[in-house]
């Protein structure tokens, strides 16, 4: 799947992803919640070919406070959201892995993270406020911008199309604001291949 690899990029936390206070306006009510910096969407991930596993647990909370979020296990909940995600390189669909953002045995759980490899993502926070696509992929260790995934994009001949609820999205993904049953799909193809959004995700009857 990969033709060659490019050296992981992490960069310092500390000049990236400070945190700030601020009034988030949700359904006509006010309140405090935490947004990220004046980039919220800019990843900070590694350059590398998939597969890509999930990070240790001893890391977890750390690539969470990267993306701007804290352990809220056990904290009640002002909002519970799903979104999928998929991404498809060369037409092979690439595993989505179980407890990024989270682990039941330290008791971890950032507002946005994974269970299984469903590539259903779990919004739980308990401060109504909006979370983008680009903090999963800072939790998750993997680089993400408008043209490329991890280290596959070009420089392999690949080329990134975005989908949301099977509609082509334009811009950078990581910007890509989680909301309830959408569908987000990341396509890697050949330039001048047609690329096509996989089909419509299939939710579980206990999630409806």
């Amino acid at each position: 799947m990969r033709r060659g690899a490019r050296a992981s990029r992490v960069p310092s936390r500390d000049t990236l992803f400070a945190a700030v206070a601020a009034l988030v306006v949700v359904g006509g009510a006010v309140g405090i919640g935490l947004v990220g910096s004046a980039q919220p969407s800019r990843v900070v991930g590694a350059e590398t070919a998939p597969p890509w596993p999930v990070p240790a647990v001893d890391d977890r909370l750390g690539r969470a406070e990267l993306a701007g979020m804290q352990n809220v296990w056990g904290e009640d909940l002002a909002m519970h959201v799903h979104t999928h995600l998929s991404i498809t390189v060369d037409g092979e669909a690439v595993t989505i892995p179980g407890d990024i953002g989270h682990d039941a045995d330290t008791k971890l759980a950032a507002p946005l993270h994974t269970h299984d490899t469903s590539g259903i993502v779990h919004v739980e926070s308990p401060r109504r406020e909006s979370f983008v696509l680009g903090q999963l992929f800072t939790e998750w260790d993997v680089h993400l911008d408008a043209v490329s995934i991890g280290s596959l994009g070009p420089d392999d001949g690949l080329e990134l199309t975005t989908f949301v609820d099977g509609s082509r999205w334009s811009g950078d993904p990581a910007g890509i604001r989680l909301s309830d049953f959408e569908d987000v799909a990341l396509v890697l193809a050949p330039p001048g291949e047609a690329a096509t959004a996989p089909p419509a995700f299939a939710w579980p009857p206990d999630y409806r």
